[in-house]
C-alpha cells in the first residue's frame, strides 16, 4: 500500500479550534515529500456530497505554493461542515419537508471518482465514529484527535486543548483581578461536558479556590462552607472554577418544578427538562453562584468562558503539535495502515486502531496527579473526601 498511494485527502470535522492550518501544512509537506498529491475536502464532507455548491468543486488542491503560504494562525483554509455525519444528512424532500438520509455510499463513490485513495480526517470523538463506520464500509482512513475538552480516549493530548487551556488561564486571571477589586466571588464556568481537565489544569494555574468537574460529584454546602473559611477582612475574594457537566449532589435551594408542556417539548430531557436542555452553556455556573450567596451571603457573579476558548491564536505547543499530529497520519497512510487515530503518547506518536478510541471518554481518574497537585494547594475540588 505504500507504494500506490498517490493522492490523498484531508477533510476537518465539526467545531473550529485555532491552529487547523498548522495540521493540514504537516500533512501536505510530508505527503509531498514522498511524492504524493494531497487535496483538501471543504467544509467536512459537504465539498463532496454538495461540489455545485463551490466554485472549486468542493476539492483544494494542496500544492507546496499553497502550502508554503498559508498562516497556521489564521481560520481553517477547509472549513468545517456544523455536521459531518454522511449517514445522517439533511435535505428538503419532494413535499419540502426536512428528513435525514444515508450518503454514506454516494460520498466513498465520490471518493473513487476523484481517484483518492486514503483520507485523513481531523475529528472529535463523534467524528471518532462516524469515520470507524465508514472505514468497516471499505474507507481507508486516518483519524487525528481534536478536542478543546482533551477528552479523546487513547491520546495524552488532543489536538487544540493547549490553546484552550491557555486562554482559560488568561481569562480566570482576569476574573481573579476583578474579583479581589470588586470584592466578590467569581464563578467562572469553562468548556468540559464530560471531562475536567480543562477546568482542573487552568484551576490550579490560576489559584483557585475551588475546582468543579463532572469526574467528582459537588455538595455545594461544602464548597460554601470551603468558602467561608478562606473569606476574611483581609481576603474578601474567591474564585471558582466549574466544568459545564459538573453533576451536585444536594439539590439547589431555588431549583423550581418545570411545567409539563416544557418537559413534552424537550423530548430528549433525562430528567433535566429546563431552559439549558438544549443550551446548557451558562447553567452550572449560574446553580453554583446562586447557591453559595444564599448558603453564605457574599456577593457572586458567574461567568461563561465556553466556546470563547475555540477563537484566536494557536499556541506554540499546538502548532508543533499539530504539524507531528499531520505528518505522523501520513506516516501511517505509508506504513499501510489504516483505521487507525494518531496517538499522542509522550514521547511517541503511535497509532491506535479507531476500535480502541471510540465510544470511551478519557476522564481524569481518581489518582490523578492533577487532583493530587490541587489537593496539596488547598484547592477544594468538589467533597471532602477529594479535598483531603
Amino acid at each position: 500500500m505504500s507504494t500506490n498511494k498517490r493522492r490523498i485527502a484531508i477533510n476537518v470535522g465539526a467545531g473550529y479550534v485555532p491552529g487547523i492550518n498548522a495540521v493540514v501544512t504537516g500533512a501536505a509537506i510530508a505527503a509531498s515529500k514522498l511524492g504524493w498529491e494531497m487535496v483538501g475536502i471543504r467544509d467536512g464532507f459537504d465539498g463532496l456530497l454538495h461540489p455545485d455548491r463551490y466554485s472549486d468543486g468542493g476539492l483544494v488542491s494542496l500544492s507546496p505554493l499553497l502550502i508554503e503560504n498559508l498562516d497556521p494562525s489564521a481560520g481553517g483554509v477547509l472549513g468545517q461542515a456544523a455536521r459531518i455525519d454522511p449517514f445522517h444528512v439533511r435535505q428538503v424532500n419532494e413535499d419540502n419537508m426536512v428528513e435525514e438520509v444515508d450518503m454514506s455510499d454516494a460520498l466513498i463513490e465520490r471518493l473513487k471518482a476523484e481517484n483518492i485513495d486514503a483520507l485523513i480526517s481531523v475529528v472529535g470523538g463523534q467524528g471518532l465514529s462516524i469515520l470507524y463506520k465508514l472505514q468497516r464500509k471499505g474507507l481507508n482512513t486516518v483519524c487525528i484527535p481534536r478536542s478543546v475538552d482533551n477528552d479523546i480516549a487513547s491520546t495524552m493530548v488532543s489536538f487544540g486543548f493547549n490553546t484552550a487551556l491557555s486562554f482559560t488561564i488568561d481569562m480566570l486571571d482576569r476574573a481573579r483581578q476583578g474579583a479581589r477589586s470588586a470584592r466578590k466571588i467569581a464563578v467562572v464556568e469553562v468548556q468540559g461536558a464530560h471531562t475536567g481537565w480543562l477546568a482542573l489544569q487552568a484551576g490550579i494555574a490560576a489559584c483557585a479556590d475551588a475546582v468543579l468537574i463532572p469526574e467528582i460529584p459537588c455538595d455545594l454546602k461544602l464548597l460554601a462552607g470551603k468558602l467561608a473559611e478562606t473569606l476574611s477582612p483581609t481576603r474578601t475574594f474567591g474564585l471558582v472554577v466549574v466544568a459545564e457537566g459538573t453533576n451536585f449532589i444536594t439539590k439547589t435551594q431555588s431549583q423550581t418544578p418545570v411545567s409539563a408542556l416544557k418537559a413534552s417539548l424537550s423530548p430528549l430531557a433525562t430528567g433535566e427538562a429546563s431552559d439549558y436542555v438544549i443550551h446548557r452553556s451558562g447553567q452550572a455556573a449560574e446553580t453554583v453562584a446562586r447557591e453559595l450567596q444564599l448558603l453564605i451571603a457574599e456577593e457572586t457573579y458567574p461567568m461563561v468562558i465556553g466556546p470563547w476558548v475555540r477563537g484566536g491564536t494557536p499556541t506554540a505547543v499546538d502548532r508543533q503539535l499539530g504539524m507531528a499530529y499531520g505528518a505522523g497520519a501520513v506516516q501511517a497512510l505509508n506504513a499501510g495502515k489504516e483505521g487507525v487515530m494518531v496517538a499522542f503518547v509522550p514521547p511517541d506518536i503511535r497509532f491506535v486502531p479507531l476500535a480502541e478510541a471510540i465510544n470511551k471518554v478519557r476522564t481524569v481518574p481518581a489518582d490523578s496527579e492533577f487532583l493530587k497537585i490541587a489537593q496539596s494547594l488547598g484547592i477544594f475540588v468538589g467533597n471532602k473526601e477529594a479535598a483531603l
